[in-house]
């Protein structure tokens, strides 16, 4: 559980700050109201990939079965073994002293060398389209089953 008030007394208390943000109560209220922020976007993205398998069904007439395929907790599930099955591929790859999946440098959070980290770029495009392509075409994929479902019957 995230309490504004003792972070806000901890990076006091050693010495850290938030820049433009004076110390002590004014750091709580800045960790509060950004907080409050993220918490509102995640719970509307959540929602939204809630609702999303009840709208193919209902307004696109989409068969249940397959709407329920791209929706929910399939889909978070989905993103969620990606994301990490690469980070445990990064790390092996770091383990054997090669780059990972990065051109040059290494991620910004994971270099022990702060002038490093600020050189480093994402991930590699041919990294990054490994991933989004499997997704476009299961999107694609349920795009055509919608349209033969709608138009072809």
């Amino acid at each position: 559980m995230f309490k504004p008030i003792q972070i806000a007394d901890d990076l006091k208390k050693y010495g850290g700050y938030v820049p433009g943000v004076r110390p002590g109560e004014p750091t709580a209220k800045f960790l509060d109201f950004i907080m409050t922020r993220l918490t509102l976007a995640g719970a509307i993205f959540l929602t939204l990939i809630a609702i999303f398998p009840d709208l193919l069904y209902q307004q696109l007439n989409v068969d249940y079965r397959i709407a329920y395929f791209f929706g929910g907790t399939g889909m978070l599930i989905t993103v969620g073994v990606i994301l990490d099955t690469m980070r445990q591929i990064e790390t092996f790859l770091l383990q054997r002293h090669y780059d990972g999946f990065l051109r040059k440098g290494r991620l910004r959070s994971r270099s022990a060398n702060p002038q490093q980290a600020m050189m480093g770029d994402a991930l590699a495009l041919d990294a990054v389209m490994k991933i989004v392509w499997p997704l476009l075409g299961m999107f694609a994929l349920g795009l055509g089953i919608w349209a033969y479902q709608t138009f072809l019957k």
